[in-house]
């Protein structure tokens, strides 16, 4: 058996458009889990607000809500009214024309025809109605009124069958006979529908006998409920949208319709079945139409049925509903009413949420809530690192470079390599030794016998031997820290931090520790998604114990510790463990704390404080902590507050190794000259 292939229309965008960019969705998306936002309530904001270069759901619920306005502005309901009253007023000048030429008429019947004309009701239907059973002198009057009959007809089925006032201009009696049978087959399949009796082969009759009328072609009864009933509900909902006296003239008019009321009472008799099998469609409301241009029935059906489709965006766009997905958009709708550039802009958010969703973003945590996947930290914290070190290097787009090796910073010099090196090759050297060997055993640059390479040719760079750092970086959470806004430079700070010793320093060991009115050590996943915290008190006694005691666990490692806060410590912990806070500061409080600092002292710290705000009296009080055990006091702005950290950390590891100078490189060397790299 021959392999077959099937062809059908792509309906995945544009094949040739570049994938979907993440970077500027995860940058956004962090920041604002940083600031409190769940994972799941984050990637929401960003769909929402979009990007630069990226229309959001915002966006085209704007141009949405334009569109709908746009349509009311324009647009009045006496559409159909106006043109019959035409007609009517054509029709009747005709024919007083025609009896002021006759001279053979009676002048009695002159008379009495004149008297009928003159004293036509003012109301369009009334008029209408007076005039079915006139005897027309004008053979052009006659035609003139019979079209507003006809014109009747065509808009009341317009209404329900888009294209049905085009398709019956100019209809003959069989063809409005024909009409009427369809809408007989179609209520009474309608009803066998409502009675559960109905089958395929009843709507495959029907299509079969009366298919022309539906251009849509649909596949089954359901398909032709979908479609009529939207319609249908539209047209109601015009109805509704006119005042009292525009409804009571056109049901008046109604019933001349094609010239009997039998068209009428089929349609009234449609419109009850299909209201009855969809009861889900709106088939109350109404609009205020605001503007000029009059709009027939069948026009402004199709107006309202745009109504409808954009109001079904707008909930679309707005997310609201439990379990809305941007999947949920319906494109063919979008580009239907903003255009095919408002459809690419809402595939790209669709494309945006999956690729979130299922590519290492965003994963579903045990208690069923999304949570930032490990690999989406580590890109946040590579963004946040690359812009730390964009600050401390003065050089904003310095090309990044790698410092190769892993036992250290080069040092200039190469020696031969020996089993068991990892420092990396000097090629150079390597190669010109090879050449050399080559050269004395006489065997030229291309001929001879030897390999063009040896063990013994090869030279590595030495570099110098890098000592392991115990760092503690300990973050102030109390509420003043949320309240005057640095809880987000606070978390971009840790996870710069995190994401530098991580990919760079692996051996060194980092505790993040937490300090309000009690201190906890946390992950990084934790820290970054903590809420504000609104109880009060500053326990940094509590958050030096925890440094301590990480520094005791790494005995053979430089100890380092940093501290974050914006207040004189206000709380600490008793013996009995718990929390002591008290307001301006006790004694007690200061003393405890003092105790725990020098602590860190004799275990070989190197401190630093990062002191935020302006208060007089905390400067003093960090600048006199500090001191007391040889520390340094940074107090940065907030944007700075990364690279103030993570250099510091880099200064107190360059003073711990063998050689180091006192107080480190500047952190130039390190981002700028030494190339850091920030890596990949």
């Amino acid at each position: 058996m021959k392999d077959r292939t099937r062809f059908r229309r792509y309906d995945g965008g544009d094949p040739l458009a570049a994938p979907v960019d993440l970077a500027d969705a995860l940058d956004a998306i962090g920041e604002d889990v940083m600031a409190g936002y769940s994972p799941e309530a984050a990637m929401r904001e960003f769909l929402r607000r979009g990007s630069p270069d990226q229309q959001g759901l915002d966006d085209l619920a704007r141009r949405v809500a334009e569109r709908r306005r746009e349509l009311l502005d324009r647009h009045d309901l006496d559409g159909t009214l106006r043109e019959i009253r035409e007609l009517l007023d054509s029709a009747v000048l005709e024919e007083r024309k025609q009896l002021a030429r006759d001279a053979f008429m009676d002048d009695d019947d002159r008379s009495l025809r004149e008297m009928t004309l003159e004293n036509l009701p003012a109301d369009t239907a009334a008029a209408v109605s007076e005039l079915a059973s006139y005897d027309w002198a004008s053979d052009e009057a006659r035609r003139t009124y019979e079209e507003i009959k006809d014109l009747l007809g065509r808009e009341l089925l317009e209404q329900r069958f888009q294209g049905m006032k085009q398709a019956l201009e100019g209809a003959t009696d069989e063809d409005r006979q024909a009409i009427q049978d369809m809408l007989g087959d179609l209520n009474q399949l309608l009803e066998k529908r409502q009675q559960g009796e109905d089958t395929q082969a009843d709507f495959e009759e029907f299509m079969a006998k009366h298919g022309q009328y539906f251009p849509e072609d649909p596949k089954d009864l359901d398909e032709l409920l979908d479609a009529m009933a939207q319609r249908a509900a539209a047209a109601q909902r015009m109805l509704n949208s006119m005042s009292p006296e525009q409804r009571q003239q056109l049901m008046e008019l109604s019933q001349q319709a094609f010239g009997s009321p039998a068209l009428d009472e089929a349609l009234g008799r449609l419109d009850a079945n299909l209201q009855s099998l969809r009861p889900g469609e709106d088939w109350e409301g109404g609009e205020q139409m605001r503007g000029e241009e009059g709009l027939g029935l069948g026009d402004g059906t199709g107006v309202f049925q745009d109504l409808a489709e954009l109001d079904r965006l707008s909930d679309q766009l707005s997310q609201m509903r439990p379990g809305s997905r941007t999947s949920d958009l319906d494109l063919d709708a979008m580009a239907r009413q903003l255009g095919p550039e408002a459809a690419v802009d809402a595939r790209t958010l669709q494309k945006l949420e999956q690729a979130l969703r299922d590519g290492g973003t965003l994963r579903r945590g045990s208690d069923g809530q999304l949570k930032l996947t490990p690999k989406a930290m580590r890109q946040l914290g590579k963004a946040l690192l690359k812009d730390v070190a964009q600050r401390i290097s003065g050089r904003a787009g310095t090309r990044d470079t790698r410092t190769a090796g892993a036992a250290g910073e080069r040092s200039g010099a190469t020696r031969e390599w020996e089993f068991g090196d990892t420092e990396p090759w000097d090629l150079p050297r390597s190669l010109l030794n090879g050449m050399q060997r080559r050269a004395a055993d006489g065997a030229g640059m291309t001929g001879g016998a030897g390999p063009m390479l040896t063990v013994d040719d090869v030279e590595v760079q030495e570099t110098e031997a890098r000592t392991q750092a115990c760092v503690a970086l300990l973050v102030d959470t109390s509420f003043s820290m949320a309240m005057d806004g640095r809880w987000v430079p606070m978390k971009r700070t840790a996870l710069a931090l995190h994401t530098l010793i991580r990919s760079r320093f692996r051996g060194d060991a980092l505790e993040l520790i937490a300090f309000g009115r009690h201190a906890e050590t946390m992950d990084i996943e934790q820290l970054t998604g903590l809420d504000a915290r609104w109880d009060k008190g500053t326990n940094l006694h509590h958050g030096l114990l925890l440094a301590n005691r990480h520094f005791r666990k790494h005995p053979g490692a430089q100890p380092v510790l940093l501290v974050v806060t914006d207040g004189e410590p206000t709380a600490h912990l008793e013996a009995d463990g718990e929390v002591f806070f008290d307001y301006p500061p006790h004694p007690r409080t200061v003393s405890l704390a003092v105790k725990e600092l020098d602590n860190a002292r004799r275990l070989g710290a190197q401190t630093t404080f990062f002191r935020l705000g302006e208060d007089p009296g905390l400067a003093r009080f960090i600048d006199q902590m500090a001191a007391r055990v040889d520390g340094r006091t940074v107090a940065p702005e907030l944007d700075d507050l990364g690279a103030a950290v993570v250099g510091s950390y880099l200064g107190s590891r360059r003073a711990g190794r063998p050689g180091g100078a006192a107080g480190g490189p500047s952190y130039g060397d390190w981002f700028g000259g030494r190339g850091f790299w920030v890596g990949e």
